[in-house]
């Protein structure tokens, strides 16, 4: 999830979002990528970070800020039905992966609370997005991130789960459709090899290497 004038941004039907008659619902993979991030977050201490992630421009504390800021505002768009644009600005916690555990527990919470019916609107400055737009937007977002976290502290054994990988791989080619609207989010996306797994698919066509 990002705020301001980012490129992840959808509406209209499933379809035209990516989802298929077979994608699970958003609520769903919301879950699944909060239990996965969660999951290689548990790894992280404080003496980790400073390590290098895969995005290239942060270490393991500001990607985890940055996570957290997401997680902050998918739970103020579930709970108040808006998201801030430019959020004044938050206090660094001593302990990011802690910071960012909670957060992601009370976000399950939200959504379960009130992040129904799927097509409730969500007020995001000028481009509105319905609650299940926004439940997949911060799906791929935690997903990603998740295995950015698990390869900064070497769990390589903790890829991105092929299930859920191979729902969010329509869901990703919806949100980053050209490669002019990566920057800065993205990096280029590169190519996986034929017999490469759901998950080594997703992060490589955002913008990760499956071997970093």
């Amino acid at each position: 999830m990002y705020r301001g004038d980012g490129s992840m941004r959808q509406t209209g039907s499933r379809r035209e979002r990516g989802a298929t008659d077979e994608t699970p619902p958003a609520g769903e993979l919301l879950r699944q990528a909060v239990g996965y991030a969660l999951g290689c977050a548990q790894f992280v201490t404080p003496a980790l970070l400073h390590r290098p992630t895969p995005c290239a421009a942060w270490d393991l504390g500001t990607l985890l800020a940055h996570a957290d800021d997401s997680l902050a505002a998918l739970h103020e768009g579930f709970a108040g039905g808006s998201v801030a644009v430019a959020p004044g600005p938050r206090p660094r916690p001593a302990d990011p992966a802690a910071a960012f555990r909670v957060r992601a527990s009370r976000l399950l919470g939200s959504w379960t609370a009130t992040g129904g019916p799927p097509h409730r609107v969500i007020a995001i400055a000028d481009s509105p997005l319905t609650a299940e737009a926004l439940a997949l937007t911060g799906a791929l977002d935690l997903t990603v991130h998740g295995w950015d976290i698990a390869r900064a502290v070497r769990h390589t054994d903790r890829p991105v789960p092929p299930g859920l990988a191979e729902a969010l791989l329509p869901v990703s080619r919806h949100l980053v459709p050209y490669p002019e609207v990566r920057p800065p989010l993205f990096a280029p996306e590169i190519p996986a090899p034929p017999e490469a797994g759901p998950g080594d698919r997703l992060v490589a066509f955002l913008g990760r290497d499956p071997d970093w």
